[in-house]
């Protein structure tokens, strides 16, 4: 058995040859789709959170005179800018270039992503009344989003995935409960304890949205998905269990069988074993948790995404590239591994540096 080839857990596909599904293009599973599922695959596929972003020229161009939402619900941008990280990285996946607010505003809430400060929400969800404002999200709502989707897929290779997501119902909720990004959650965690009914009664309407946004991409064509829980480092074990879990489950659930689905978090260490249970294949590692550790949390039911720190991608090549090789040999004793950031590209990265990282991700993995 060759060491260096990741092994399904069952102990089946033992080959990368065995990476087909009668259903795809040629019958052809993306690597990253196989890696999810902890079967064989020729290299570690690698993908960069905000790869599609401000680190590229060609998207600062693209952007210009254009808002950040504009971006996100017009097709031929939306398309055009998940496709550039693609093709001047090689990498294994595209992520489909929105915002986990999209589908908030999308359903009518007035809100703006406001340029160095993110989502701003004009006015605060507070009171029971305020839930009027999150009806049922319905296709028909989002059909550029279907569009866009359909666009990338049809651009990629049989082997590259796309993966779709949304925002997970307690990060949503903080934006709507804050009006904006916060620092410390206050109002939100107010709200939580406060009102608990009230606060499972809001996430129960965003998991709906959420979980309809990630249909609408799957149904469109999205080979895989991604939960963010961006702000959830936040809460302790027993709130994270009481107030979230369930909410992320519902939304998890409601691409389950179809799709891998990938749940992530920033400052989530001490979350991830619970963060797998809510119903993901796969669990994203931050850069603060080494993969050996977050293997063992995770019980070795799940496999790992993860998780170069974005910082690093301004270390000298040495130092750098000893990480990468460092966090792809971990990777080879969990179910499956996906390499990516431990949080996203950083604006002033030389996007060079990430195709050399994708480079040298695929030539030592697939030794």
């Amino acid at each position: 058995m060759d060491p260096n080839v990741p092994q399904h857990p069952t102990g089946t596909s033992t080959s990368a040859e065995q990476n087909t599904a009668p259903g795809g293009e040629g019958g052809v599973v993306p690597t990253l789709v196989a890696a999810a599922r902890g079967e064989a695959t020729p290299h570690t596929p690698v993908w960069f959170m905000r790869q599609a972003g401000r680190s590229l020229p060609e998207y600062r161009a693209l952007r210009e005179g254009n808002a950040m939402l504009e971006a996100c619900r017009r097709p031929e941008l939306c398309t055009e800018i998940t496709l550039q990280p693609v093709r001047r990285h090689d990498v294994d996946a595209a992520i489909f270039f929105s915002d986990i607010v999209v589908p908030v505003q999308a359903v009518g809430v007035d809100l703006d992503i406001v340029p160095g400060v993110g989502p701003v929400v004009a006015e605060p969800f507070r009171t029971r009344a305020d839930l009027d404002r999150l009806p049922e999200l319905t296709p028909d709502m989002v059909t550029d989003i279907t569009e866009s989707v359909a666009g990338v897929r049809a651009a990629l290779r049989s082997d590259q995935a796309l993966i779709g997501f949304a925002g997970a119902p307690f990060t949503l909720a903080s934006y709507l409960v804050e009006g904006g990004p916060s620092k410390n959650h206050e109002n939100t965690k107010a709200l939580m304890h406060g009102d608990p009914e009230l606060w499972n009664d809001l996430c129960e309407r965003l998991a709906a949205i959420a979980g309809a946004f990630l249909q609408v991409q799957v149904d469109a064509g999205a080979d895989a998905v991604q939960l963010f829980d961006s702000w959830v480092g936040y809460l302790n074990r027993a709130d994270y269990q009481r107030f979230v879990a369930p909410h992320s489950a519902r939304v998890l659930a409601s691409v389950e069988g179809r799709v891998p689905r990938i749940h992530f978090g920033v400052g989530t260490g001490e979350l991830l074993d619970l963060m797998g249970d809510a119903g993901a294949e796969v669990v994203g590692v931050d850069y603060r948790v080494d993969l050996a550790d977050a293997l063992e949390r995770t019980g070795g039911r799940h496999a790992l995404q993860g998780n170069l720190d974005p910082a690093l991608l301004f270390a000298p090549d040495e130092p750098l590239m000893a990480r990468v090789d460092e966090i792809v040999e971990a990777g080879r004793k969990a179910p499956g591994h996906i390499f990516n950031l431990g949080h996203g590209v950083l604006p002033t990265t030389d996007p060079d540096v990430l195709t050399r990282v994708t480079a040298r991700v695929h030539e030592t993995s697939g030794r």
